[in-house]
């Protein structure tokens, strides 16, 4: 390759070079290649590459790369293109249609789309369970396994014992995975827990027929003895809290007693 002088190039900004490099040899010898430098030393090879550098500085639409000059005809032949060109015409008038678009999908049937707006009767947009809902992974309760609570004396406390009615389904499960779905689905639902209606299905491909809103555990019904059993269980644990209570209550009047007493003796001494 044969290179000439970089010269000026008064159409780009003040300090860009223009170099035109002849081919010497090979099947396109005696052709010119030409290649712009920056300022900084950057080298360009197309007029692509010059407009992501340049950006909206300056407007080369018209600027001709292996000229390095400005031509105003070809500017006039882009608008001309753009003024006879039918989808550009198209894409600049208002679309005044207002009924609502057919979706687009390979379907035998056309189908409607759902018109979103702000106006408060609308259901879709004033839902305020579908705003706040956030996505969340399934079996996402496994994230939880082999996490347990400890006290202050950092003594690890033994889990609850659920119902026998309640059990596991899904890949994995255990105690210890149903007892965190419960107690998540508990606390950040206010939903009626049921459990998943077709476990079947769930245990053949729960990746599909998985109930998301429902914890990953088995459909179940609560009886009537059950919910006299819980009661019992109820009573029980408030009656020793009552002990407890009044115990403390009776210990705290025995040290005062004891400390009046010993006030007064002083007091005669």
């Amino acid at each position: 390759l044969e290179k000439n002088n970089r010269m000026d190039c008064p159409a780009l900004p003040p300090g860009w070079k223009k170099e035109e490099v002849i081919r010497k040899s090979g099947l396109s010898a005696g052709k010119s290649d030409v290649y712009y430098f920056s300022p900084s030393g950057k080298k360009f090879r197309s007029k692509p590459q010059l407009a992501r550098y340049l950006g909206n500085t300056v407007d080369l639409s018209s600027f001709d790369f292996r000229t390095g000059k400005m031509m105003p005809s070809k500017l006039q032949k882009n608008k001309q293109r753009l003024r006879n060109d039918p989808l550009n015409q198209n894409k600049g008038k208002p679309d005044l249609n207002t009924t609502l678009p057919i979706r687009q999908t390979a379907s035998i049937f056309k189908q409607p789309v759902t018109k979103v707006t702000n106006h408060p009767s609308n259901k879709v947009k004033s839902d305020p369970q579908r705003m706040n809902e956030q996505p969340r992974q399934l079996f996402w309760e496994k994230r939880l396994q082999g996490l347990s609570a400890s006290d202050v004396t950092e003594q690890i406390i033994k889990t609850m014992e659920l119902p026998k009615g309640l059990q596991g389904v899904g890949p994995g499960s255990n105690d210890e995975t149903l007892l965190s779905a419960v107690a998540s689905a508990l606390h950040t639902s206010s939903a009626p827990i049921t459990g998943q209606v077709s476990s079947a299905a769930v245990e053949k491909n729960p990746a599909v027929w998985l109930n998301t809103s429902q914890p990953l555990c088995k459909a179940f019904i609560v009886t009537d003895e059950d919910i006299r059993k819980q009661e019992e269980r109820v009573q029980q644990v408030r009656k020793k809290l009552e002990e407890a209570l009044m115990a403390d209550i009776l210990s705290r009047a025995a040290d005062t007693e004891e400390m009046d007493i010993e006030v007064d003796s002083g007091d005669e001494a």
